[in-house]
């Protein structure tokens, strides 16, 4: 089953590396990771997917992240309304022959034409994870030159509150 953690963690090097890790003994594979700043100075969010055999042990991996130092949060959103969004930039091929059922494809997934050149196009486009991979599965055909996705980044949705939090920390 698929699981996805939220981790606010201190913004020091070496933190995403012993995440990782922590995944990589226990021989779970990380579908997705992304990280980035949050609202508060000196503080990142790390939105992780993995694929899990239970939830005792979704359980688990909570338990152990929360005993690393520099995670301040760790809760398992996967059960929650949650937004989620992902981001790719995709080149495919494309002639002038061809760009303009290209363009027919990319109107109705709301993306975007953000580089054109002779032989091809980079399209972006935003979504949850099945709706990028459904775009992706349309335009295959056309040739895909290259691919570059960003993994997804979630959050609940509206003022719930988390579930399956264990620590919390102020920073001061």
């Amino acid at each position: 089953m698929k699981k996805i953690i939220s981790m606010t963690v201190m913004n020091r090097p070496g933190v995403l590396n012993r995440i990782t890790n922590l995944f990589s003994k226990r021989n779970y594979n990380i579908e997705s990771i992304s990280v980035g700043l949050t609202e508060q100075e000196g503080v990142s969010r790390i939105t992780c997917v993995i694929h899990v055999e239970s939830d005792r042990e979704a359980e688990q991996i909570t338990k152990q992240l929360n005993k690393q130092i520099d995670i301040l949060k760790v809760t398992d959103i996967s059960d929650q309304a949650i937004v989620a969004r992902e981001l790719a930039l995709i080149k495919v091929l494309s002639t002038p022959q061809t760009r303009n059922e290209l363009y027919a494809l990319i109107e109705p997934f709301r993306a975007a034409v953000i580089d054109i050149s002779k032989d091809s196009l980079v399209i972006q486009i935003t979504g949850e994870s099945e709706k990028i991979e459904a775009f992706i599965e349309l335009i295959k055909p056309y040739g895909i030159k290259e691919l570059a996705r960003t993994g997804t980044t979630a959050f609940p949705r509206g003022t719930q509150k988390p579930v399956n939090t264990q620590k919390t920390y102020s920073i001061v």
